[in-house]
């Protein structure tokens, strides 16, 4: 079933070269932890159990990364009602909805399909967001979920998360070890950091570039859908200035899931670290939202002459 959000075919010919390259990558390092760890089966696997777990749970281990918990009707009528609107309005199944009691104001969206999806809001996202606001936020989080780059997301993140998890093994493996090994295993391990950091690096840089170009897709066709851009672009102003006011301190355990949120958990701009964010800036995201404003004769957005 197709849903009412606008395709975006630029973002199809993006998951689908990060898919592929991601599989090149992937195959290429099964196969080099098989040959140095001599154990095909083991490998293959411990690998295939992972993935299996990223794919299926990653709904429920996001929403225990981040406090969430799935909400009914009862408990939160508003934000039911919104999300009841927003899915009619773009004919797609419903997700479950729920909400983190994390004072940072923001949302994600997650789920191996549109029929599996999970989008979830913080109370501090309930609190500060008037519900025009409310309701761009929700539609740029149901358009990750129709156009299926949540999948892609979570997929694609998986070869990092296993590759890092292996360099963080070996280290400590050699560094707490009892220094009784030999050569050809030392080396063996040198082996498998550097392999396993070069590809975590790779994957890295073809998440990020992936990441900031959906999260204008996702804000395109919010805006579209709901046919106010302004309301999409003063919540995340809003969003924004808030999340900057937060402690550092507060925001460090979130950042793990920056590629999710409606807008990354930083104190600040990055300066440099831009062309390694998940996110576009804000003035990047508010510019876009400008131009769709005046195509469909909306007033001036916020702070825009």
């Amino acid at each position: 079933m197709r849903s009412r959000f606008r395709s975006d075919r630029g973002l199809t010919v993006r998951m689908g070269i990060t898919l592929f390259l991601l599989g090149l990558l992937y195959v290429g390092f099964v196969a080099a932890l098989i040959a140095l760890l001599k154990s095909w089966v083991l490998v293959v696997v411990i690998v295939a159990l992972l993935f299996g777990a990223q794919y299926w749970f990653s709904d429920r281990i996001a929403l225990f990364a981040m406090r969430g918990r799935v909400v009914e009707r009862d408990d939160y009528p508003e934000l039911h009602g919104v999300v009841d609107r927003l899915s009619a309005l773009a004919d797609m199944p419903k997700p479950v909805v729920a909400v983190s009691s994390m004072d940072m104001p923001n949302a994600f969206a997650t789920g191996r399909n549109p029929d599996n999806a999970v989008v979830c809001v913080t109370t501090g996202l309930l609190r500060r967001l008037e519900p025009a606001e409310l309701e761009g936020v929700l539609a740029h989080e149901l358009s990750h979920v129709a156009h299926k780059d949540v999948a892609v997301v979570t997929v694609a993140s998986f070869l990092g998360v296993i590759a890092g998890l292996i360099v963080r093994f070996a280290f400590y493996s050699q560094l707490f070890g009892d220094g009784r090994r030999d050569q050809n295993t030392m080396a063996v391990l040198a082996v498998v950091m550097g392999v396993s950091a070069a590809v975590y690096a790779i994957s890295f840089l073809l998440i990020r570039a992936l990441s900031r170009y959906r999260e204008l897709a996702a804000d395109r066709a919010a805006a579209l859908l709901t046919g106010r851009p302004s309301a999409l672009a003063s919540a995340l102003t809003k969003v924004t200035g808030d999340i900057a006011r937060i402690p550092t301190k507060d925001l460090r355990t979130a950042q793990a899931f920056n590629a999710f949120y409606f807008t990354p958990a930083f104190g600040a701009e990055p300066g440099l670290g831009r062309f390694f964010a998940t996110h576009p800036s804000l003035e990047q995201r508010l510019d876009q939202l400008g131009r769709i404003s005046a195509e469909l004769g909306e007033a001036a957005l916020p702070g825009k002459s």
